[in-house]
């Protein structure tokens, strides 16, 4: 503070220089005379001086440029507090956009090796459907197959049964009738006792 009132002090001599440099003489007597404006202006002047230090207005001054100073600075503090937290946020922000990136990356990867598999799934199915299908279809033709020829069988039966009908009917006389009937009854008794 001493050096703020001595620094103040000095920068007031300096600027009363002009005034005492306008005037005759300072150290004549004509100089101190109340008829002498410059003598009254240098008065006056050293009067608002001393009122100003009688009153601290330089340590007044003095606080306002300090206390500007130190508001300045605990500004400049919490903007530097500031940027240092916004940077932190940042790079948190980086860090997590590439760890959301490399789990984007692994989902996609994934899915087609999903997706490949579920391909390579539904070509195995669709072999075995078709498998399944040739193989019915070929039951389907086997079974018609044995049926058209148990029907042509039948149908032979029945013709060559029909045609021997008619040719026992036409061969066959009443004493053939009897001596088949009575072999009929042989075959019966031998194969019963």
């Amino acid at each position: 503070m001493r050096i703020h009132t001595l620094t103040f002090a000095t920068v007031l001599s300096a600027i009363a220089a002009p005034a005492l440099a306008a005037s005759k003489n300072p150290f004549s007597a004509e100089f101190w005379k109340l008829s002498n404006t410059d003598f009254i202006v240098s008065v006056a002047f050293i009067l608002f001086i001393g009122v100003l230090f009688y009153f601290k207005v330089p340590s007044m001054l003095s606080k306002m440029l300090d206390d500007r100073a130190g508001g300045i600075q605990s500004e400049l503090d919490e903007a530097r507090a500031l940027r240092d937290e916004a940077q932190a946020l940042l790079a948190s922000y980086e860090r997590k956009h590439k760890e959301v990136q490399e789990q984007a990356d692994k989902i996609v990867a994934q899915a087609k090796v999903d997706a490949e598999a579920a391909a390579d799934q539904a070509r195995a199915d669709l072999e075995r459907s078709i498998e399944r299908r040739m193989a019915s279809a070929e039951d389907q033709i086997a079974s018609a197959q044995a049926g058209a020829i148990k029907e042509v069988r039948d149908q032979a039966v029945s013709v060559a049964i029909a045609a021997a009908r008619d040719v026992i009917a036409k061969q066959m006389t009443a004493a053939n009738a009897n001596k088949l009937v009575d072999d009929a009854i042989a075959q019966v008794d031998s194969k019963l006792h």
